[in-house]
């Protein structure tokens, strides 16, 4: 049902200090960025190898979104093979969803639930096409 981990996503106060300490410092390249409804940037994934990303999403005074999340852990991302089948699995174990299947922006197929903490979980279906497969 569950692949792997396919990213974790960090709110960071600074995106370059960000991209400086993971490209720069730990050897890890700048794959693609995502950009908001506004077209403003929201997203930067860090490629870490093949199939796995760290997410980081601006945050601090230089986010462009209104709802500000505080810096840090912002969500962890596993990848399954079919997104309906673990929303029904999900909701057949009592869990509710907070985000039902949908598309994402960047084409995959999500779905989203917080574990028993309030630790957001995305539940993602890789489409073809999509960056992460393609970077």
């Amino acid at each position: 049902m569950i692949k792997r981990i396919g990213h974790l996503a960090l709110t960071v106060q600074d995106m370059e200090r960000s991209l400086q300490f993971y490209c720069g410092v730990l050897g890890c390249s700048k794959a693609f960025e995502l950009h908001n409804d506004k077209d403003e940037p929201w997203i930067v994934y860090i490629k870490v190898c093949d199939g796995q990303f760290i997410e980081l999403f601006y945050g601090g005074e230089n986010k462009p979104e209104a709802v500000t999340r505080p810096i840090g852990f912002n969500h962890l991302c596993l990848e399954v093979d079919d997104i309906h089948a673990i929303a029904a699995h999900l909701k057949n174990h009592g869990v509710t969803l907070d985000v039902e299947p949908k598309r994402g922006k960047d084409g995959n197929d999500q779905c989203w639930v917080k574990d028993p903490d309030g630790n957001r979980i995305e539940f993602m279906k890789l489409n073809p096409g999509s960056p992460q497969l393609n970077s």
